[in-house]
C-alpha cells in the first residue's frame, strides 16, 4: 500500500485551508522522524496541530514545535487545548517533501 508521497487519502482540517489550528497538545515523550518531512520534539514541549491525516497506516498528525512543522505520531501527544470544535474532512495534496 504505498502512497507516494502521500501518507493518506483524507485529513481532517478546522478551516478549508487547514491554516487553523485544531489543538494543542504536551509531548509524551521524546520523538525522531524517520526523514525530514517529520517535525521532532523532546518530552514536555508543546506541539500545535493544524491537520489529522486520515489513514489505515498509523495516524500521523501534523504541527509545529518552534518553527518547526510536519507530522508526527498522535500517539505521543497529550491534548491540552482544544481551539476548534469543527472538522472537516478533505482529500489531502501532496504531502510534505524532502529536499
Amino acid at each position: 500500500t504505498d502512497l507516494g508521497r502521500r501518507f493518506a487519502e483524507r485529513k481532517r482540517c478546522a478551516d478549508p485551508e487547514c491554516s487553523m489550528l485544531m489543538c494543542r497538545g504536551k509531548a509524551k515523550q521524546d520523538f525522531k522522524g524517520p526523514d525530514c518531512r517529520f517535525v521532532n520534539f523532546k518530552k514536555g514541549e508543546a506541539v500545535y496541530v493544524y491537520y489529522k491525516l486520515i489513514g489505515k497506516s498509523i495516524e500521523l498528525w501534523a504541527g509545529s514545535v518552534g518553527s518547526d512543522f510536519g507530522y508526527f505520531p498522535k500517539d505521543l501527544l497529550e491534548i491540552n487545548h482544544n481551539y476548534s470544535d469543527e472538522e472537516l474532512e478533505l482529500p489531502t495534496d501532496v504531502s510534505l517533501t524532502c529536499y
